[in-house]
């Protein structure tokens, strides 16, 4: 196969040179398809980097299992104040410790009270019963001080450990280790002595992802045989002139499978175990690792889907590359017969023109790579919305960029080489 000469590159630049505005605007629907595919892939790759992101920080392995209220849940009331039982019980977990294979850990979590206070601060936050495994099996870590132990847990200790929202609404000017927090429970209050901070959590407060409604940031960790030993099993919760007193052994559990391969059959038999035990709906299951699954699925659509969006922008710009080409052909005719007169073999005639074509596209495609770049920069700097331009991206949108050069170039660069020398001549 014979090389393209250097004197056919150097005719096919030369041409380009001496057409520059007409070169530019043959390159723009390159440039723009290909900025298209990027940003938009960025966009897309962006969204789901981040809700992957805190689906995985829930914990892969892990099963979510919560107390709900039911719609019919049989509320005793009495004036302004109502009774309300519902939620996982004891009984429960030990169905599931005993019956169920493959689980690790089982951590409970028991809501205690709903409003705190410090000094003259006062604010709505949840004071929740955990075990020390809870730190491991939500991939949480502590910022400031200590987390809780299993001392605190076998002598029952007042202490907490708080999250980054409580510290800043409770503690705006000062270190908060080793103050006191006093947690509602009616009639009286529960101190409580502050050992950690928790690092900013960034797996809690995306309901509207559908991952896990509960926002560790905004909570009060305690020793969960504490929890259970001064507030017992019933909490009240205040809501303008009513009172609702709430029994609830566990508000919720975290069920560790022992691995990755066990995780959604695990969770089918929870949920077995707890629809026989329950005659109405005062649960939920959660299994972070099907909805990672449902999310790289989605992710998939979504790439294919703005891809062929984008690369449609590609294909008119290939288009208009033919048509614009094809015109250059009919223009140039009579130096295409001169050349063929002069010796040029058909083989040269099409070099050149795919020489222009092959340079049109591949430099549209190089422009419009860094458009791509800056305006995934852009969107992520100026509409608050997390951007990646992964490698694959702008590996592909470049390739097919070049691809389409050749394929829309091949047809005009024929059909000159093609042209009859004495005819081209005769043309005006």
């Amino acid at each position: 196969m014979k090389l393209i000469s250097m004197e056919t590159i150097q005719l096919g630049l030369t041409n380009l040179r001496l057409h520059k505005l007409r070169s530019l605007l043959t390159s723009l629907g390159i440039i723009f398809g290909v900025a298209a595919v990027i940003c938009m892939l960025s966009i897309s790759e962006g969204a789901s980097a981040d809700e992957m992101r805190l689906i995985e920080l829930l914990g892969t392995q892990n099963i979510i299992i919560n107390s709900v209220k039911p719609p019919q849940s049989g509320d005793t009331s009495q004036g302004n104040s109502r009774m309300t039982e519902y939620g996982i019980t004891r009984d429960d977990v030990t169905i599931i410790e005993n019956t169920i294979p493959h689980i690790k850990h089982i951590v409970p979590l028991k809501t205690v009270a709903y409003k705190v206070r410090h000094g003259e601060h006062q604010s709505a936050i949840q004071v929740v019963g955990i075990t020390p495994e809870f730190f491991d099996v939500v991939n949480i870590a502590v910022d400031q001080g200590r987390a809780l132990t299993a001392t605190d847990m076998s002598e029952k200790s007042n202490v907490c450990v708080i999250g980054e929202d409580v510290r800043q609404k409770l503690f705006p000017y000062k270190d908060p280790i080793g103050e006191n927090i006093l947690a509602e429970r009616f009639p009286t209050a529960v101190p409580f002595t502050v050992v950690g901070v928790l690092q900013p959590v960034l797996t809690a407060g995306a309901p509207a992802r559908g991952v896990e409604k509960r926002n560790l940031n905004s909570e009060i960790l305690i020793p969960f045989s504490t929890a259970t030993t001064q507030f017992g099993e019933t909490t009240r919760r205040t809501d303008g002139g009513s009172r609702e007193y709430i029994k609830m052994q566990y508000s919720g559990l975290f069920v560790t499978a022992d691995e990755l391969d066990y995780v959604i059959p695990v969770s089918r038999m929870i949920h077995r175990a707890l629809e026989h035990g329950h005659d109405k709906s005062d649960f939920e299951i959660k299994v972070p690792l099907a909805s990672l699954k449902l999310a790289q699925k989605k992710k998939r659509n979504n790439q294919l889907t703005l891809g062929f969006i984008a690369g449609i922008s590609l294909l008119v710009g290939g288009i208009g590359i033919m048509n614009i080409m094809l015109a250059t052909v009919t223009e140039r005719t009579r130096e295409i017969g001169i050349r063929r007169a002069l010796g040029a073999k058909q083989r040269d005639i099409r070099d050149q023109f795919l020489i222009e074509t092959v340079v049109l596209s591949t430099g549209g495609g190089l422009v419009g790579v860094l458009l791509g770049i800056l305006g995934a920069s852009v969107v992520s700097q100026y509409a608050d919305w997390e951007t990646i331009v992964s490698a694959w991206s702008v590996a592909v949108s470049f390739g097919l960029s070049v691809l389409v050069g050749i394929f829309f170039g091949m047809y005009p660069a024929i059909s000159a080489a093609k042209l009859d020398p004495i005819e081209a001549l005769r043309r005006e």
